[in-house]
């Protein structure tokens, strides 16, 4: 009973020193007297929002999404990461409808009162190529910071930047993953990029621009010489005014508020420059993918564990802005992929704050509370 008492004194000092720590470090974390989640905070120092991407291949869902941002968000992503026009651009053809289309439907909606992010991506969904054309083709080039690459891709961002007339612009998405797939094309890609963020600077002299980094990638890069990588990534991202996150935390098996603050803590390490968080959810489901051998298992208190850890680090790190990924789950959705796409799509298919049916989860308790100080 003396060494039962005597632990449990123990115990009791070390939450004493804890609480009194936390306090002192006016970590929004502690526990105020009201229990209230950012109660100690009078307003928040960030943007928060989600992207445009719809829960069901319906004119209404989109619509209802729009909407749905236009409540629960002062910011927005336009996230285009598909197919180029090259050959249009290059050979001043005329631009696939399908191409003027998207973006003349994203600027018809643009939400009034809403900053908007617009995220282009200049390499393919395996972040090893640049992105294909319509027909699926690529155009032929020695290094990829031709200069009829660069022209190309120029007029590209420029028609985007001019349609849209966004807050904030990211030249290129998830560009650590190259060096880490295709690492003899990353050189040529800096000197591309080099040339590109001049030329749309001196066209658009307010626009903040960027590139987005994978943090799970960066964080834990599967690569030979994982130092080195970290380093060159590290280097890269300070050049930039700033430095825009994609983060997707069960990528890398991340699961607890330890294991989330051990990357926010890495990040806060590395980066000099202010922060973004371009894109970024986590799971609220079990996630199982046969063909890809992939179990995952997830649920709404870890998905509330993780909102909560990346809200409180963007108020204390004074972060520009969070964009979750998807509000809502998106399985109607995903029942229309094609079939090739399927396996790939299920992988952040339910990571929305609100389930498929419409059912807001608790995370999206939590949301509203920080979205509304």
């Amino acid at each position: 009973m003396k060494n039962f008492n005597v632990n449990l004194f123990l115990i009791v000092i070390f939450m004493v020193l804890f609480v009194s720590c936390n306090t002192e470090n006016n970590n929004p974390l502690a526990d105020c007297e009201n229990e209230e989640f950012f109660c100690e905070f009078d307003s928040r120092n960030f943007e928060m929002g989600f992207s445009t991407w719809p829960y069901a291949s319906t004119v209404a869902s989109v619509e209802n999404t729009y909407d749905f941002i236009g409540v629960n968000g002062d910011i927005y992503s336009e996230h285009i990461d598909s197919n180029i026009p090259w050959n249009a651009w290059i050979n001043d053809l005329s631009l696939p409808a399908k191409f003027t289309n998207d973006i003349a439907s994203r600027a018809s909606r643009k939400i009034p009162d809403a900053k908007l992010t617009v995220s282009v991506s200049l390499l393919n969904s395996s972040r090893d190529e640049l992105a294909f054309d319509y027909d699926g083709s690529i155009p032929d080039y020695m290094a990829l910071n031709d200069k009829e690459i660069e022209d190309a891709y120029f007029k590209h961002l420029h028609y985007i930047a001019e349609q849209l007339n966004p807050d904030y612009l990211l030249l290129a998405i998830e560009v650590n993953e190259l060096l880490k797939n295709a690492p003899e094309k990353w050189e040529a890609y800096k000197l591309l990029m080099a040339n590109i963020r001049k030329r749309i600077q001196e066209e658009f002299p307010t626009l903040q621009i960027s590139e987005s980094i994978t943090l799970h990638n960066f964080y834990q890069p599967d690569v030979p010489n994982p130092d080195g990588f970290i380093e060159e990534i590290a280097n890269y991202a300070n050049t930039m005014d700033l430095v825009s996150i994609s983060f997707y935390p069960f990528f890398k098996g991340l699961k607890s508020e330890q294991d989330f603050m051990k990357a926010f803590d890495f990040l806060h390490e590395k980066i000099e420059k202010p922060i973004a968080i371009a894109e970024t959810s986590h799971l609220a489901e079990d996630l199982s993918v046969e063909s890809l051998d992939l179990f995952i298992s997830g649920n709404e208190s870890e998905q509330e564990d993780y909102l909560k850890t990346l809200l409180t680090q963007a108020q204390i790190h004074d972060y520009e802005y969070i964009i979750w990924w998807a509000h809502r789950d998106f399985d109607a959705l995903w029942e229309t992929f094609p079939e090739e796409v399927k396996d790939l799509g299920r992988i952040w298919r339910d990571t929305g704050l609100v389930e498929d049916d419409g059912v807001e989860r608790k995370a999206f308790l939590r949301w509203k509370a920080v979205f509304i100080k």
